[in-house]
């Protein structure tokens, strides 16, 4: 999936992997002399490090011109390069193929490197180096293996002493869709291993050709030259190879080398948790900043992650606006809303859109308007990717219809229903939100206005115009919507009233002498909201709910809104101009850190005229 900008040089890197390797392969078997087994060697490996692969061949092995080939591979840095080669495509091999069986398995990521060790080391050992070399070697197939083991374990060492924390810190770091071989991260994050594991083996393997106890790049000729044309000597030997090396010099290796392989095997579960798989973290992609350690549970993972934009299911038009009021139908005397959750993509600037959870395909979710004593009936679905519930913020409601999952209900599984039924005994203000998961769920969109209207008319405290604004934090990073919280990493960039950021909030037309009743709801998830209106005073006549005593009332030109707290404020336009309604946190008022057009956030303009 293209998720990331990196997404895109991964398939130019993967492009250029595969030409490199069709023009390798051509290369090899249209007439460089190298025996049948380091052909696919070098295939093997210029598929899996692209064009580093490609530079590796031209410079190390491809003959310049016919004939030449035992000249040009002599130095020892080419052998070396061969010896690493071999090594490198069966164990790599080995590797890729234990990653991808462990994934899907669903294990966890300590005993993925385990297996993945073993399986590298069989392959290369049992494989590459024991059957698909015994010609050269000269032995039978358990002497070759015999003869192979310590030069295979000391390579194969090196390789995951470097392979394996490239992959963990990668894996399990920040985008952990590595861990998914579905995912075109995956094999980057292989590729990227194979490269580092290359570059860590090589000079153990250039010691060891030098030694002659491993093999290098060979020379194989055609029938009609001599049998001492047939192969090269020396660093590339076949049969007859003589060990220069001593006890003590392949005891030093293997014990550095292992130990350098327990460093990397062990060091990165420091820092991160090799206890989760790949099925738990569910291709996870963690916001830039976000503080990662050993200890992070997969839960928490996934409660941060970014919305897949694979899973968005509508595309909001630009100019979509949320908070519509939704026409309930009369079933028996009882109101009925049908209300769905679903993954949308919702624009809060015209040039900014977000991947977002939303009711009824906007945000915020359609408006519900009551009237004292009416019974509802709130058939809701869910069409997330995970589960869900409503909690009716404010009403008392039986328990059972409260909303809280796991509590009073169990949580509404994805494509499941649930319907919601009450009667309304209280007026005010009021919203509904998520409270399954609501740090993400509500931060990512799930909420909406529930106003419900006084069964006695005359006692709403009234004014000429109304305008509800429910406010809401957001983070997006690079492409990415993330739920905007509190912590390292999560911090918002966006703010918005009704869904949409200054300056594409609204424009309330008013004139000299009207008022405005201003429900300000607390739909965000993380600050306290300083909420100031420009041009005087305002008269606070309710409050989460309650509508206040005429003694009780007071005025004010600011009020603090914290999540879940409402307030209905009343004001009055005294002289014309276009008047100010802001968060009086300068930050709230922009836009990624970016003034437009004055401001940005949480700001509209009353215009009176």
């Amino acid at each position: 999936m293209i998720a990331l900008p990196y997404d895109y040089f991964l398939l130019g890197w993967f492009a250029i992997a595969l030409i490199s390797t069709v023009y390798v392969g051509y290369d090899q078997f249209a007439g460089n002399p190298e025996p049948t087994v380091m052909k696919w060697a070098f295939i093997l490996i210029t598929l899996y490090m692209g064009p580093f692969g490609l530079l590796l061949y031209v410079l190390a092995d491809k003959e310049p011109r016919p004939g030449e080939h035992e000249r040009f591979t002599s130095p020892l840095w080419k052998q070396g390069v061969g010896s690493t080669i071999h090594c490198v495509a069966g164990d790599a091999t080995g590797i890729i193929l234990a990653a991808v069986t462990t994934a899907l398995l669903g294990l966890p990521m300590w005993i993925d490197l385990i297996v993945e060790y073993l399986a590298g080391f069989s392959f290369g050992l049992f494989i590459f180096q024991s059957l698909f070399m015994k010609r050269m070697m000269g032995g039978s197939y358990w002497q070759n293996v015999k003869m192979s083991f310590m030069p295979e374990f000391i390579s194969m060492n090196a390789m995951m002493a470097g392979m394996a924390p490239t992959m963990s810190f990668l894996m399990m770091g920040r985008d952990m869709r590595a861990m998914d071989p579905l995912e075109l991260t995956f094999w980057g994050v292989m590729s990227l291993g194979v490269i580092v594991g290359f570059t860590t083996a090589y000079p153990f393997n250039v010691w060891m050709v030098r030694a002659g106890i491993k093999h290098g790049l060979m020379t194989e000729r055609s029938s009609e030259h001599d049998e001492g044309d047939n192969r090269q000597g020396d660093h590339g030997g076949g049969k007859g190879m003589k060990s220069e090396a001593t006890g003590p010099q392949l005891a030093a290796l293997a014990g550095v080398t292992g130990l350098l392989l327990i460093t990397g095997m062990v060091w990165p579960g420091f820092f991160v948790n090799l206890n989760l798989s790949a099925r738990d973290v569910d291709g996870a992609i963690m916001p830039p900043g976000m503080i990662n350690t050993f200890e992070l549970p997969a839960a928490a993972m996934r409660e941060m992650a970014a919305v897949k934009p694979r899973q968005v299911r509508y595309e909001a038009p630009k100019t979509a606006r949320g908070d519509q009021v939704l026409q309930p139908r009369l079933e028996n005397g009882v109101k009925v809303f049908d209300i769905e959750a679903s993954v949308i993509r919702w624009n809060i600037l015209p040039d900014v859109a977000v991947q977002a959870y939303a009711y009824n395909r906007q945000i915020p979710g359609p408006r519900l308007e009551l009237t004292e004593g009416d019974h509802v009936r709130i058939n809701f679905r869910n069409e997330l990717p995970e589960s869900t519930t409503v909690h009716w913020h404010g009403l008392i409601v039986p328990n059972e219809m409260d909303g809280p999952a796991k509590i009073t209900q169990p949580p509404v599984p994805r494509g499941g229903s649930y319907s919601y039924e009450f009667t309304v005994g209280q007026h005010g203000t009021y919203f509904y939100h998520s409270h399954d998961h609501p740090d993400r769920q509500q931060a990512l969109g799930l909420y909406g206005a529930l106003i419900v209207h006084p069964k006695d008319p005359s006692s709403e405290v009234k004014a000429d115009l109304e305008y509800t604004i429910q406010l809401q934090e957001w983070l997006k990073r690079e492409w990415l919507t993330y739920p905007a919280m509190l912590m390292e990493g999560e911090l918002p960039n966006y703010f918005t009233i009704n869904g949409k950021a200054f300056p594409a909030t609204d424009t309330v037309q008013m004139k000299v002498g009207q008022t405005i009743k201003l429900r300000f709801i607390g739909t965000n998830n993380n600050f306290v909201h300083p909420m100031h209106v420009h041009g005087g005073p305002f008269e606070v006549v309710a409050v989460d709910g309650v509508t206040l005593t005429e003694g009780a009332r007071y005025q004010a030109d600011t009020v603090n809104v914290g999540p879940g707290q409402r307030y209905d404020v009343v004001w009055t336009a005294r002289r014309s101009g276009k008047w100010l309604v802001h968060c009086h946190i300068p930050h709230h008022t922009s836009n990624n850190n970016v003034e437009q057009e004055g401001g940005g956030g949480l700001m509209l303009v009353l215009n009176v005229q």
